[in-house]
């Protein structure tokens, strides 16, 4: 089978793939089955017996992922559920908010109970820490962007939470555009030389160059770098590379941010910081299925 209607548009409307999301739900489920059967579950629950269960806040955050939880209870129960969502993606919840109630063969929620979470908790943690980022730039002008330290196989949707942090992507893969980092400099000859070669090979891919000084910048901008990666930067010399870029190319910092220096990066005049915790340490936001019976 595969997704119901309303579940395709939904994904759709999110910016992810059904048919990756839904590939993804049956073969993490799989692996929880491991080519066996769900042992406790088919030894306590009657095969026709129905359930409600109610996915529910244990903390404070922002949730994402509320479709994708519902593909693996869909893919699970091999049809659809009765499923009411009193909230969407990108709401800030409460500890106690019920996220999504589903109603269906108590086997099934059983069955994807813990997958359904694991992927839940995951993506609305990402979207609660990018969040934080988001307000404290808020006003700067600055905006918080995720980077490609995502989990293999996960970055469709770590970076769509991200985005239902109010924080934005940076590209999606390796070939939507070109990030000339210092080896690539090194092996190029420079930094005039690295884009230039890029610009030859690739002439409508968007290029960023990272350079580790403001002359650096300077020589990026004045090669045509529509973005510039400032590496380890200081507020102080992000102000400076600010001030000598001159608007010529937008400006991200990257490299050793912490959360408590956000707003200070923020208010140099940049464009993006760059922040790998979004999605390479973010804690999961605490979320639980309760069952009950079906009404």
């Amino acid at each position: 089978m595969s997704l119901p209607d309303h579940l395709m548009s939904a994904l759709h409307d999110a910016g992810l793939d059904p048919g990756y999301v839904e590939d993804l739900a049956r073969a993490a489920l799989e692996e929880d089955l491991a080519g066996g059967v769900d042992v406790t579950t088919e030894a306590t629950v009657p095969p026709d017996q129905q359930a409600t269960g109610d996915l529910v806040s244990r903390g404070e955050g922002v949730v994402a992922g509320l479709a994708v939880a519902e593909s693996v209870f869909v893919c699970a129960a091999g049809g659809e559920l009765e499923v009411s969502r009193p909230v969407a993606d990108g709401t800030r919840v409460g500890r106690g908010t019920v996220l999504t109630t589903l109603t269906g063969p108590t086997w099934a929620l059983l069955l994807a109970e813990r997958t359904a979470l694991n992927l839940l908790c995951r993506l609305s943690g990402i979207a609660t820490i990018t969040r934080r980022w988001a307000d404290a730039l808020d006003g700067t002008g600055a905006v918080a962007r995720d980077t490609r330290k995502t989990t293999p196989l996960l970055r469709e949707l770590e970076k769509y939470a991200v985005r239902c942090g109010g924080g934005e992507n940076h590209r999606m893969s390796l070939s939507d555009a070109a990030l000339i980092k210092d080896n690539h400099v090194v092996a190029a000859g420079g930094i005039t030389e690295a884009f230039k070669a890029v610009t030859k090979a690739f002439p409508d891919v968007p290029i960023e160059i990272e350079v580790d000084s403001v002359d650096g910048a300077v020589e990026a901008a004045e090669a045509g770098a529509e973005l510039i990666l400032l590496d380890n930067f200081t507020p102080f010399d992000v102000a400076r590379a600010v001030e000598a870029v001159a608007g010529r190319a937008r400006l991200e910092a990257s490299g050793g941010l912490t959360f408590y220096a956000a707003r200070t990066f923020g208010e140099t005049g940049v464009d993006y910081l760059a922040i790998g915790e979004l999605t390479h340490s973010a804690p999961i936001l605490d979320i639980a299925f309760d069952l009950r019976p079906a009404d």
